[in-house]
């Protein structure tokens, strides 16, 4: 059974840091995709950042870019997202999610096929 668990938000003030955690399991980690989205009350569903697990290929949206550090770690099966220099317009539900087997990276979330329940980031100014 695929299953990938988010942990790590929290509540933070503006400038600061979190590293968020997508835990996954049911599947072979190095063939797939796994991105990082947010959804904010009232706004749609956000593609963040993905990572190419075999291939290191990744991508950001423009709003992250130079703030938010997609990585994987194989031996854990594990993506992270370093998000530094958080702003208040980062508060959100972050879900990471699977792309089907040997795709590559899309920030598109009508892409991908499994996901998991989110982790609440708030960013207070």
């Amino acid at each position: 059974e695929v299953q990938l668990v988010e942990s790590g938000g929290g509540l933070v003030q503006a400038g600061g840091s979190l590293r968020l955690s997508c835990a996954a399991s049911g599947f072979t980690f190095d063939d797939y995709t796994i991105g990082w989205f947010r959804q904010a009350p009232g706004k749609e569903r956000e593609g963040v950042s993905c990572i190419h697990i075999s291939g290191g290929t990744t991508a950001y949206a423009d709003s992250v870019k130079g703030r938010f550090t997609i990585s994987s770690d194989k031996a854990k099966n594990t993506v992270y997202l370093q998000m530094n220099s958080l702003k208040p317009e980062d508060t959100a539900l972050y879900y990471c999610a699977k792309r089907p087997k040997y795709y590559g990276c899309s920030l598109y979330a009508f892409r991908y096929d499994y996901w998991g329940q989110g982790t609440q980031v708030t960013v207070s100014s």
